[in-house]
This record gives structure tokens, sequence and C-alpha cells, in this order.
């Protein structure tokens, strides 16, 4: 099948099903109002004016979708013509009752109950203008009930209408929030493993340069922990590039970082030259996901900032399990300058982190004259 038949089918198909009720209706309206005057011996006898009115309402549903009020007016003026000239009583009606609906139902709500007015003033109006037949009370106040009770239908139909539409819109937005949510915690992902290993390869290169004219020998390590750096951000970018693309391709499918991975984080920066001592205070329990994740991220991105910023020589961490929060706090022994440190994108994003949670985060000299950040975790 070529793209022009793929294309083609579906346009037909729907014209077909928008000339299908206009066409039933038609024969319908017609057929059974023929059938109709045969116990209608007092009402004008069928004609061709008749018919006219007949097909004026029921072909005009055609444009219904498209063009909804002036097809209901085009019901009105038919449909009351009709009535005024006293032809039998049939299915002349359906037309209007489907347009009036339809309208109502579209939000075009004044139209609708325009036209249930007009149409209803108009016969009763009429009537009485053109002297025919008077109409008993009963059957006045008979037809417009009816009309009543068709437009709070079709209303009942227009708010099950808009409640289904702002249902559908607001799963919408939450999707996109959760979504913008998700971009965020990448992002932070994607900062946190940059900056910290390209901060230890940084350190790294400076050291080796540094060696590898005087004392060669001792430049080895210096690279060996270049590689190992390398390395490791090279698997953890893949893996949250392999979670943007969704890709099936067989990315590496170890744990989210955590606490666990907090021995290795230690050891990869005091290789750096960072002498980093882990105290650890309190009952250790596993802890929720997002929780672990955030913890183990703002210590590593803490020991990043230690390294680029702070021209320190050891930095504490340290980890205490309380009954409602987990408190961390990393002290490092460079010098901090005097009133609230400055806060860049990796505090503000590490601060993010711990809000997220319920959190708090907060920065401060210690007595030694280092930065202190201090992190609350509710459990």
């Amino acid at each position: 099948m070529s793209t022009t038949d793929r294309i083609d089918v579906p346009t037909v198909g729907a014209r077909a099903r928008r000339v299908l009720l206009p066409l039933v209706l038609s024969v319908f309206a017609v057929v059974g109002t023929y059938g109709a005057a045969q116990d209608q011996p007092d009402r004008r006898s069928p004609d061709w004016f008749m018919v006219v009115l007949l097909l004026i309402g029921t072909v005009s549903l055609y444009w219904l979708r498209t063009r909804p009020i002036p097809v209901l007016w085009a019901t009105v003026v038919s449909t009351l013509v009709y009535m005024l000239r006293e032809y039998p009583w049939g299915p002349v009606i359906f037309a209007f009752v489907i347009a009036v609906f339809t309208v109502i139902r579209l939000g075009h709500r004044a139209a609708g109950w325009t036209g249930l007015i007009a149409l209803y003033v108009g016969h009763v109006g009429g009537r009485m203008i053109l002297g025919l037949d008077e109409q008993g009370v009963y059957q006045v106040l008979l037809v417009g009930t009816c009309f009543c009770v068709l437009g709070f239908v079709a209303e009942l139909f227009r708010a099950h209408r808009d409640r289904v539409m702002a249902a559908a819109q607001t799963r919408r937005e939450e999707e996109l929030r959760r979504a913008g949510e998700e971009r965020l915690r990448i992002a932070q992902e994607l900062h946190d493993v940059v900056a910290h290993h390209i901060s230890l390869i940084n350190v790294q290169a400076s050291t080796a340069l540094h060696l590898v004219d005087r004392q060669p020998e001792q430049a080895g390590p210096a690279l060996s922990a270049i590689k190992d750096a390398s390395k490791e951000a090279l698997v953890e970018l893949r893996s949250i590039v392999g979670i943007l693309r969704h890709s099936d391709e067989s990315a590496p499918r170890q744990p989210v970082a955590g606490l666990d991975h907090l021995d290795h984080l230690v050891s990869r920066t005091s290789r750096a030259g960072l002498e980093v001592h882990k105290i650890v205070e309190g009952n250790p329990r596993p802890l929720p996901a997002g929780l672990d994740r955030a913890a183990f991220r703002i210590i590593q991105e803490s020991l990043t900032n230690v390294v680029r910023h702070a021209n320190a020589s050891s930095a504490t961490v340290r980890i205490r399990y309380g009954e409602e929060s987990l408190i961390l706090q990393i002290d490092d022994d460079g010098q901090c300058l005097a009133g609230t440190p400055n806060e860049g994108n990796g505090i503000s994003g590490m601060r993010e982190r711990a809000t997220a949670l319920g959190g708090t985060l907060t920065t401060a000299r210690t007595p030694t004259g280092g930065l202190r950040i201090t992190a609350t975790l509710p459990l």
C-alpha cells in the first residue's frame, strides 16, 4: 500500500461518517412524515415545500462539527416554518434536537439556549399572529417543559465533557511537571558527576605535570588516578545518557550511587591529594533510595568544592544517624573568607537536593577558618 493510500483512507472514512447521519436522517424524516400524515387528516397535506424544509434541517447537519451555530439556526428556521405551516407532526424535530444538543455540548451555551427560546417563542407567538388554532395552556407548558429538559440534558453532557477535558489537561500538566522534575534531577546528577571527576582529573593532571620533569617516577600514581577517575566518569555519564535516550542497548546496570559507595569516594578523593576522614555516629541502617542518593551526592559535591576551591589539605565527613533525621557535616581545613561563604552552583544544587526531601542545608565557618557544610535530611 502506498503512502497516499494510507493517508486518504482515514479522510474518506471520516467524510463518510459525516455524510451518514444527514443521509439516514433525511430518508427517515421524509418517509416518516409521509407515513405520519396518513393519521393526521386535519393537518396540511405533504407537498414539495415540506420536503424542502425537512431536507434543509437534515442536510445542514453535515456541517454541524465545523459550523455548529449556522447549522443550529438553519434547523430553527426550517422547523419553525414547518410548524407554522401546520404540516403533519413527525420526525421534523429530530434535526433541531441534534443541533441544539451538539451546540450546547460543544460549549456554545448562549447560542443553544437562544435557539431553544427562539423556536418556542416563534411557534407560540407565530400561531397567535397568524390566527391559527389556539393552543391550550397545558399544551404550551408541555412544549416549553420538553424544550427545557432538552437544554438541561445537553448541559449535563457538556459538564461531563468539560470534566473529562479538565482531567485530561490535569494529567498532561502532571506529566509535564514530573518530566521537569526528572530533567532537574538528571541535570543535578550530571553536574555532580562531571564536576567531581573533572576536578579530580584536573588536580591529578596538575600534579603529574609538576612531577613529570623533576620526579618522573612519582607521576605514575597521578596518571593512574586520572585513568580511574575518567573511567568512572564515563561509566556514570553513559548510565545517565542511557536514561535520557531510553536506550535499549546494554548500558551499565550498576546500582545508583549511595552511601555504600562512600568508602570508594573517600579513597578516590584521598588519591587526589585531599586527606579525607570519615566518621559515622549512631546506628547505620538502610535508607530510602532518594535520600540515600541525595546524601551521597551532597557529600560528593562538598568534597568536590573542597578540592577545587578551598586550598585544603584535609576534610572530615561526619554522618550522624538520628531518630528522625540523617545529619551530614563536611568540614575542611582550608581558608574561608570572613562573613558568609560565597555560594556557587555547587552549594545551590546541594541545597535544592536537601530542600526537595524536606530538609535543610547550611554553610558556616569552622573554628579553624575552613568551610562547614551541614545538611539535615528527615528520615
